[in-house]
């Protein structure tokens, strides 16, 4: 099992370049077998859910071509399998777009359940939901959704709560239904903008992503496109908190600094210099940062996949920090990890109070999850002596050289997978 080891202490300084969004990626992919005409995708995260992605529709019979670690060509028109198997996709929760592309396109889906990181409920209620009121019959059978359909009529639909999984799901399978569909209280999360302008590039009809309200006016087919995927937010988010509990200096370049104002705002509230240019934002750190409130929120609120990146940087702040998580209950398990640091913190319902300490020292600690994994790297980075961090498959799954790009700003660590590693790691440091 492989591992980072990391000898904390150093600033991190440079600039760093931003990849393409995972989550915008990976609905993305899964809406290019919607056409029978080769679609070209490009900027692509190199990271494992991506990977996971292509395995699964190359299976169902679409060609996939990966031109290179950031490109790929892919053409749904020799599809002729429409289960989606347990085992080829139970790693990643995105595998649930693979039915609203295949409900709109071919009428019919059978994808296993999804999985994921666990960092609380996340049910497909809505998608189902929003499924039924096109005309499909939804069943779970044998743990996996069967959707079929002998039409799909555009409807106008009231979402209970929101939820980009189904904003986006329910607006992939209404592109080709009959007639108009309205969707309220849906997501607007940037990824969820890149979709519909990628579903436009095909020639489908969808206004109003981004608001409160999308109107899809349903097409009969799709065609080829050629198409870049934003920015990753989350992955720049990770790098300016980084910067921040380092003390360091740090440029995050190809990036939309209009997606980052939540962070932004954050950072700055903590005592960060931030400057923003038209694709990059700098963010500079110095001295002791000072505690804040955080809410997360659905966009443009704060993002919960930055929560515990924040909750690392606000470990080392001074005075007492209040974080509540209103999206995912279990996103506070990174804290336990934390507390082996030296970190000192209490978790009540949804919320956690933080009190900052002054340092952190190194110690060996465990990823719970990809976003949390992020974060304790971050803190391994920020405390004095060694950190080893375990099971980082996790970070794996969505950041594309994560050590590469951090040991480019400074940091010195490594990736290992055994004792001898380890004993020859801390040789060299010390």
């Amino acid at each position: 099992m492989e591992q980072y080891i990391i000898k904390g202490g150093n600033p991190l300084v440079g600039e760093v370049e931003i990849g393409g969004a995972k989550n915008a990626a990976l609905a993305i992919l899964a809406a290019a077998i919607m056409t029978d005409e080769t679609v070209l995708i490009d900027n692509l995260p190199d990271v494992n859910d991506i990977n996971v992605l292509l395995d699964a529709i190359r299976g169902i019979g679409a060609s996939v071509h990966r031109i290179d670690r950031h490109s790929v060509r892919i053409n749904g028109r020799s599809i002729t399998n429409f289960n989606i198997e347990y085992e080829c996709i139970k790693k990643i929760r995105a595998s649930y777009y693979l039915l609203g592309a295949m409900l709109g396109k071919y009428r019919k889906a059978e994808v296993a359940l999804p999985g994921g990181c666990n960092i609380g409920s996340r049910p497909i209620d809505q998608h189902l939901k929003g499924f039924r009121a096109l005309g499909a019959d939804v069943d779970i059978e044998h743990g996996k959704i069967i959707a079929e359909a002998d039409r799909l009529t555009g409807k106008h639909i009231y979402f209970d709560v929101v939820s980009v999984g189904a904003t986006i799901n329910v607006m992939m399978a209404a592109s080709m239904a009959d007639g108009l569909t309205i969707m309220e209280n849906v997501a607007k999360e940037p990824h969820v903008v890149d979709v519909a302008n990628f579903l436009n590039s095909m020639g489908a009809n969808i206004r109003g992503a981004g608001t409160d309200v999308i109107k899809i006016r349903g097409v009969k087919k799709l065609h080829r496109t050629e198409y870049s995927v934003i920015p990753d937010q989350i992955e720049a988010g990770t790098f300016m908190f980084a910067a921040a509990a380092t003390k360091g200096d740090v440029t995050v370049m190809n990036v939309i600094p209009k997606h980052l104002e939540a962070t932004i705002a954050k950072l700055v509230e903590i005592g960060c210099e931030v400057e923003e240019f038209d694709d990059a934002v700098r963010v500079v750190s110095k001295g002791r940062l000072k505690s804040t409130h955080v809410k997360t929120l659905p966009y443009p609120g704060f993002p919960t996949d930055l929560q515990p990146q924040i909750g690392v940087t606000l470990a080392l702040g001074s005075g007492t920090s209040i974080i509540t998580e209103s999206i995912f209950e279990n996103r506070f398990k990174y804290l336990d990890e934390l507390a082996r640091m030296g970190s000192r913190a209490s978790v009540e319902g949804h919320s956690a109070t933080i009190e900052g300490v002054s340092r952190l020292t190194g110690a060996r600690i465990s990823a719970p999850d990809l976003r949390a994994g992020a974060a304790l790297c971050i803190a391994g980075l920020a405390a004095d002596g060694i950190t080893i961090v375990d099971d980082i498959v996790y970070i794996q799954r969505g950041y594309e050289r994560f050590e590469e790009k951090l040991k480019s700003l400074g940091a010195v660590m490594e990736r290992i997978s055994s004792e001898k590693e380890i004993r020859k790691f801390r040789l060299k440091v010390s």
